[in-house]
């Protein structure tokens, strides 16, 4: 019998790279519900080509365009998640929506699925107590996907918490990694989403190259797996094959290793490990010991590294630095902030005189998560006029 599959974030590179492990596999797969924002064009196409049960579409406009053209096809268009009638729950459901928008449904899913694949890195960060208590009481199996945290997820295997000295994510150092410091002060958006190792989305690109991805990645280890965060650090690895280092007190080091593709991760979570993906990929997946380059993290490169001992120190400071790193890139894309004002402005948002009457708060559910986020917005908004108008 065919699995039941869902892609909550389909026309991403999460869910297209999870649609080339489906096109490899098309007798083990049954797609079930497919989710979309704006592409019109992958929409279409995936209608056609996957024909799922369900197509949910966030943006109005799109939705009433498919919707209007598929009315007499066998295809329920819908804009919401919770109105999707399960008739059985799904065996793998792929969370990668991104930004806090992506919490929502990924708890919708929870409900309705076997096993949840989760690529949503915000909806962990601000809401990870949430679907940990819904994982339980629905017993769905919840497996990261992103390269670090899956090897994380491996390296930890059958090994007792007591004797790990140090957990490492590995970050690729972005585009900007050997720039002058005087150069990133001319940084354009169109360089910033230029990622040199992986193709991923605008937004994601930027964190790279400010190196607040991995800010946000040691968050989510800490909340995933219950490390304490003073064994969480970060390392350069400008060829990102090395995806998580642990670091033991007998002195052994173990690392993951594989070629930068998000097929090698997702594959592995879909069938645990026990498929040989090697015709999946577009380039081998070999190893180089040439490759094992590793440095420090440059803090003037990188400014935002300031902020570690900061990602944790209050309930809801996860909640707040992730929203107002939402905003700020999303203003640096537009042109209306300089590159180092993102880092700039979050350090000025942790120093703002309400910022620890809200962030000692601790969420106990949606509403307040999206309460402290509206927040965190605000705030930033008018650092950014103080600074930039």
């Amino acid at each position: 019998m065919k699995k039941l599959i869902s892609i909550l974030g389909s026309t991403g590179s999460i869910g297209l790279s999870t649609l080339k492990i489906i096109d490899k596999k098309k007798d083990y797969f049954k797609p079930y519900i497919f989710s979309a924002n704006k592409n019109i064009k992958l929409i279409n196409q995936q209608i056609k080509k996957y024909k799922p049960e369900y197509f949910v579409i966030n943006d109005q406009r799109v939705f009433n365009i498919i919707k209007e053209k598929y009315k007499k096809k066998n295809i329920v268009i819908l804009n919401k998640f919770n109105s999707v009638k399960f008739k059985k729950k799904v065996d793998i459901t792929v969370t990668a929506i991104p930004g806090l928008n992506g919490l929502m449904p990924t708890l919708f899913a929870i409900k309705n699925s076997k096993k949840i694949l989760l690529a949503n890195k915000e909806s962990v960060i601000c809401g990870w107590d949430l679907i940990k208590k819904k994982g339980l009481k629905f017993k769905t199996k919840i497996v990261p996907i992103d390269s670090e945290h899956y090897s994380i997820l491996k390296l930890i295997e059958n090994v007792n918490f007591k004797s790990i000295r140090k957990i490492y994510l590995t970050a690729s150092g972005g585009p900007f990694l050997n720039y002058k410091i005087s150069k990133l002060k001319k940084i354009k958006p169109r360089d910033a989403i230029k990622h040199p190792k992986w193709k991923m989305g605008k937004k994601i690109s930027v964190d790279s190259s400010t190196l607040m991805n991995k800010m946000l990645e040691l968050i989510e280890a800490q909340k995933l797996f219950n490390i304490p965060s003073e064994k969480l650090d970060i390392v350069i690895h400008p060829n990102s094959l090395v995806h998580a280092i642990i670091e033991l007190n007998n002195g052994l080091i173990k690392f993951i290793y594989h070629e930068t593709s998000m097929v090698i991760p997702i594959a592995n979570a879909i069938f645990d490990g026990s498929l040989d993906i090697q015709n999946f990929l577009n380039k081998k997946n070999s190893f180089d010991q040439k490759k094992l380059i590793f440095q420090r993290v440059d803090k003037k490169k990188f400014p935002i590294i300031m902020i570690k001992n900061l990602l944790n120190k209050f309930p809801s400071s996860p909640v707040i630095i992730n929203a107002s790193n939402e905003i700020l890139v999303d203003q640096f894309l537009m042109g209306k902030i300089p590159f180092l004002g993102i880092s700039k402005i979050i350090m000025s948002v942790l120093k703002d005189r309400n910022y620890k009457k809200n962030a000692i708060k601790r969420a106990k559910n949606l509403n307040q998560i999206i309460k402290l986020d509206k927040w965190a917005k605000e705030i930033t908004y008018t650092k950014i006029k103080k600074f930039y108008d």
